[in-house]
């Protein structure tokens, strides 16, 4: 019923991260296993954010119950509702990729990339995407109240959650269920903006960061080849390295990294004490060479006058 082999291995990190919970709410603590389980199950989250992202480009299952059940089940991990994907990522981000009009455009109020611009995009982002959202419900009510009912649904289901899991015993629910989840929501944010931050969103190949390391795309699904998933959105995770490989070569070498620890040491930190490490902005790079352009085009108006 899957429509790719492939998500057997999505279904398998779900299920992983299912049992982990209940493992970690039932079992006692072990000062050698727990934090091991516990930094596991920090991981799965973020795997959960990516395998949302995934399932709301390309629904797994070929049988909508099944998709619907894959909502809820995913809602529950992640979070946040995934039909916010919708009005936020597929029809804003997609439609604009980090140009003007993107909800979620990484140079809002600076230019600027550093620890303070990386660090405080989430709740930037969180703010501005709400808009969407919010439409996007408002849309559903006029248009399908069954898929409205859906939606609203999942902020239910997630909602009912945090209240059995607090009742029962709120230290474990903020430990094994708060916690995973803001990190979910927190990364995937974070994702977005290492992807597309100092690129050139103007560009057909250059308005992405990948990350091209194999054992980064085996850990997250193939999520760090950015490029051409903005290209072809619609391919599935699996199938992006074989696209990837195909446009690679048009791809800017400073817009592929090898691994995403790397870049951000060497950009965060590093840039802390030395600007070699920052990098450059291909964005502004580009609106430099067009005011440069547009001078000497004034100039040469202004002589033949």
């Amino acid at each position: 019923m899957l429509k790719f082999k492939a998500d057997r291995r999505s279904i398998a990190f779900m299920s992983v991260t299912t049992a982990l919970l209940f493992v970690q709410w039932n079992m006692p603590f072990n000062l050698f296993i727990s934090p091991l389980l516990y930094i596991l199950g920090l991981y799965l989250a973020i795997t959960v954010a990516v395998i949302a992202h995934n399932h709301n480009h390309l629904p797994m299952w070929k049988n909508q119950t099944m998709n619907l059940f894959m909502d809820y089940w995913i809602t529950l991990f992640y979070g946040f509702p995934v039909f916010v994907w919708i009005p936020t990522h597929n029809r804003n981000h997609h439609h604009y990729t980090n140009r003007e009009g993107d909800y979620t455009i990484t140079y809002r109020y600076s230019e600027g990339n550093n620890l303070v611009t990386l660090l405080s995009y989430p709740a930037i982002s969180s703010y501005f995407q709400q808009h969407p959202i919010t439409e996007y419900l408002r849309d559903l009510w006029m248009r399908n109240r069954t898929k409205f009912f859906q939606s609203i649904g999942q902020y239910g289901a997630l909602g009912i959650m945090y209240i059995i899991a607090l009742a029962i015993d709120w230290k474990k629910a903020l430990l094994f269920i708060v916690v995973p989840h803001q990190t979910a929501l927190f990364s995937v944010l974070i994702f977005n903006y290492l992807q597309h931050v100092h690129a050139d969103e103007e560009s057909e190949y250059n308005h992405s960061r990948n990350f091209v390391s194999k054992f980064t795309n085996i850990c997250l699904f193939n999520n760090g080849l950015h490029t051409a998933h903005h290209i072809r959105a619609n391919v599935h995770w699996s199938e992006v390295p074989a696209l990837h490989a195909k446009i690679e070569h048009l791809i800017a070498p400073e817009l592929k990294e090898r691994g995403f620890w790397p870049y951000v040491f060497r950009v965060y930190i590093g840039g802390l004490f030395s600007a070699k490490y920052r990098g450059t902005s291909m964005r502004l790079e580009r609106k430099a060479n067009e005011t440069s352009s547009s001078m000497v085009g004034h100039h040469e108006m202004a002589s033949a006058a």
